[in-house]
């Protein structure tokens, strides 16, 4: 898990740069990186969003996903450990919660992610790991900026999820058709706008309740591979 290795990195030093800056900058700079990040955000998630062509299957799975994310209340359980985390290393800060699960989401939905955890799991070069590693640093400078030290440790998360899907990937690779990865991709794109919203301050949306539908998403497709949109 090189890749996954060198993102780490990555986001924790841009995260050090960020909050340097944090401190010397007055708060409408801060204020202005982080409405570029939610204007970016939204853009990647549009974009990605439009390459569906299971329309369908891509409502459901939001759907279904939602509902088991809230019976389950992930994001509470999210939370609970991000203030598990805070107590445990002694942070002080009101966002750190949001820092830690605005920056998991932004760094874990993107295709980059999943295609690039595939890559390397199958033996390739992890080169768009790489590319991840330096938008996600780049990234991290603005979020910490605005969030502080919650975004660095967003790593945690990032290492289980991403280094889980590359571990997946050595072992199954092989069988996971182009579709899945597109529309994963696709449903991905509907999670970074809402966390976009979020970022905005347009709207408080639970996207962290929505993660099932990433794995609702491979059930459908798998169930009814035949139904198909553009």
């Amino acid at each position: 898990m090189i890749g996954t290795i060198v993102n780490i990195i990555a986001i924790i030093i841009g995260s050090v740069i960020g909050l340097f800056i944090n401190k010397r900058l007055p708060e409408r700079f801060i204020n202005m990186f982080f409405q570029v990040i939610g204007l970016f955000t939204l853009f990647l998630g549009i974009s990605m969003a439009l390459e569906t062509t299971h329309l369908l299957h891509m409502i459901m799975a939001l759907i279904l996903g939602a509902v088991m994310g809230e019976a389950l209340q992930i994001q509470k359980g999210v939370e609970r450990m991000s203030e598990f985390l805070k107590t445990r290393f002694n942070i002080s800060g009101e966002k750190f919660s949001e820092g830690l699960l605005t920056a998991f989401l932004l760094y874990c939905v993107g295709s980059l992610t999943i295609l690039g955890a595939i890559e390397e799991g199958i033996g390739g070069n992890p080169k768009l790991l790489y590319i991840k590693s330096l938008m996600d640093g780049i990234s991290s400078i603005a979020l910490a900026s605005g969030l502080g030290i919650g975004v660095a440790f967003s790593v945690v998360p990032l290492f289980i999820y991403q280094g889980g899907l590359t571990l997946f990937a050595s072992w199954f690779g092989d069988f996971i058709p182009e579709v899945m990865i597109n529309e994963l991709s696709a449903v991905g794109g509907i999670l970074l706008i809402g966390l976009s919203i979020n970022i905005l301050n347009i709207k408080k949306i639970k996207v962290m309740n929505m993660l099932p539908a990433l794995v609702m998403i491979i059930i459908l497709l798998w169930l009814f591979p035949e139904i198909r949109s553009y």
